[in-house]
């Protein structure tokens, strides 16, 4: 068994940690208020860092406002036969006072196109089978027929949500526009989306001028893709482009959004092994950081507004076997290697980036679905339980030194990463978090790793070893020893639940520090993640 030193020094405060980590989004925005929704956002509620920020789909969209696998509505625009516009707030509001109530935030996603306002070709819009199944499958993505009417929609909406929330809570608030216009979720031109921003951004800043404004919310900056093409015309139209409103140079741009996925795996009844990247992800960072440091925007904050290990939320172990990692420890892992990995490139440019972990839950789904999610049949699953660790950290991030670093971008891990952070609370408790991945599920290889603690005052300390791994903060093992059920019964259904906290190693310790230094040896598995909470008693 390999050996992985680490030191930390309590006396080496390197700046604030930022708990960039408090982002979170899914696409059924009618899940929002649903009981199970609000049971999952009362847990982020309750975290010790919140507030959390929550980014969703389709929030300008019409339908029978009931969510849906990648789908839901809210109604909020309406036209008479003359083209007299209705704007109905009920089902956003519905939505937005939901966060509130949770002690969550608005991460307002500006899409998608309403059913009358898309072009769709024809003069009036029917209200029929046949025109709902079109503007569902398609429609949705198209630019306005009127772009004075979109300004007005997004007029009007924040103008409401001003008055309705106060300034001074909207001004919390992130506004976004639309979501992945290099794919198919836009069907215009990237010239035509850059149109549909600067009206966006004229409309936004009418009704509140000192609101946060972004896009463009591409996916996967890939070299050579269309992905980073579009991302790099986006932010040169920003900075260089005729404005469409005003006829100026350039658009506003208050931060930046883009995307970042570890891998892909798509419905398949026997698929071959496939396993998300770190290095793809990492990479996809580095490439979206350098394009816009090329327009002089690195000084604006980044929130990649979906960074996750794969691409399709919805699907899970029934769509394709390889995502069952989603039910295990894995996710956890890859949370904390990933996040870690974005917070080193972010440095090394001295950008901001934060994260945002596309997850939530779904509604009516079989338990341990394997979909991306926080929680099943209200179930808290692993990454949940990372989200609890990360919540435990103190904001002043203190040197961390893992004698297994490495640049994930240019080496190729044979062994598991082995790294982390810490942090200094306010009461001068300490918190280390020390994660064990490796990109392939079945790679087991634990280390043994040596953490010195340097610089602390000489006391007597408790020691809490928190753990996520196969058998601690993950349910997942409980539900297959009662049989992997779709549906528990009760008494099955307590037995996986009380397996589905933030759980210890081991007892809390005590230990005496002398000379400054708490060595504190442990084994790590090749997927896991530790945190200590280290507090000198009185």
């Amino acid at each position: 068994m390999r050996t992985v030193d680490i030191k930390v020094s309590t006396e080496n405060v390197i700046g604030v940690l930022k708990h960039n980590w408090r982002y979170i989004g899914y696409d059924e925005c009618n899940y929002t208020h649903t009981p199970e929704g609000e049971q999952l956002l009362a847990k982020f509620g309750q975290l010790e860092d919140a507030p959390y920020y929550f980014r969703v789909h389709h929030l300008l969209c019409n339908g029978n406002l009931h969510g849906t696998y990648k789908w839901g509505s809210t109604n909020v625009y309406i036209e008479d036969e003359d083209g007299n516009v209705t704007y109905d707030y009920t089902i956003i509001d519905k939505i937005n006072d939901t966060f509130l109530k949770h002690k969550g935030i608005p991460f307002f996603e500006l899409g998608f196109m309403p059913l009358q306002l898309a072009d769709d070709g024809n003069e009036k819009t029917r209200w029929d089978w046949e025109t709902f199944g079109e503007y569902k499958s398609k429609n949705w993505a198209k630019p306005p027929k009127d772009y004075d009417k979109w300004h007005d929609l997004i007029y009007n909406l924040v103008k409401h949500c001003v008055e309705r929330y106060g300034k001074e809570e909207v001004l919390k608030w992130y506004w976004e526009l639309w979501n992945e216009p290099d794919i198919f979720y836009w069907s215009g031109s990237t010239e035509e989306f850059c149109k549909l921003y600067d009206y966006t951004e004229a409309a936004v800043h009418a009704a509140l001028p000192e609101a946060r404004l972004a896009g463009p919310s591409t996916t996967g900056p890939i070299p050579g893709s269309n992905s980073a093409e579009f991302l790099d015309a986006f932010l040169d139209h920003c900075k260089n482009g005729t404005n469409y409103v005003t006829g100026a140079k350039g658009t506003r741009l208050d931060y930046i959004t883009f995307h970042v996925k570890g891998g892909g795996f798509p419905f398949h009844l026997n698929p071959p092994k496939e396993t998300p990247s770190i290095k793809s992800f990492a990479l996809q960072v580095k490439i979206g950081c350098e394009i816009i440091k090329r327009y002089g925007y690195e000084n604006l904050e980044i929130v990649l507004s979906e960074a996750d290990p794969d691409g399709w939320a919805a699907g899970g172990r029934f769509d394709n076997v390889n995502m069952n990692f989603r039910n295990t420890e894995y996710y956890a892992s890859y949370i904390a290697s990933s996040y870690h990995n974005t917070q080193k490139i972010a440095k090394s440019f001295g950008m901001d980036v934060r994260p945002l972990a596309w997850a939530f839950m779904f509604v009516g789904e079989r338990c341990f679905e394997g979909t991306r999610t926080f929680s099943t049949h209200g179930i808290d699953k692993a990454p949940l339980n990372m989200f609890k660790m990360y919540a435990k950290m103190g904001y002043e991030e203190l040197d961390f030194q893992s004698s297994n670093d490495t640049d994930i971008l240019t080496v190729d891990l044979t062994a598991p990463e082995v790294s982390g952070m810490a942090a200094k609370d306010d009461s001068g408790g300490v918190q280390v978090i020390v994660y064990s991945h490796h990109d392939d599920w079945d790679v087991k290889e634990a280390s043994h790793v040596k953490m010195t603690i340097e610089g602390l005052i000489d006391a007597e300390y408790s020691i809490t070893h928190y753990r996520i791994d196969d058998k601690h903060s993950n349910a997942y093992g409980a539900w297959l020893e009662e049989g992997s059920p779709d549906y528990p019964t009760k008494d099955q259904y307590n037995k996986i639940k009380a397996k589905d906290g933030l759980e210890t190693l081991e007892p809390v310790r005590i230990i005496a520090v002398s000379d400054g230094k708490l060595i504190l040896d442990f084994i790590m598995p090749s997927h896991g993640v530790s945190l200590f909470d280290i507090k000198r008693k009185a």
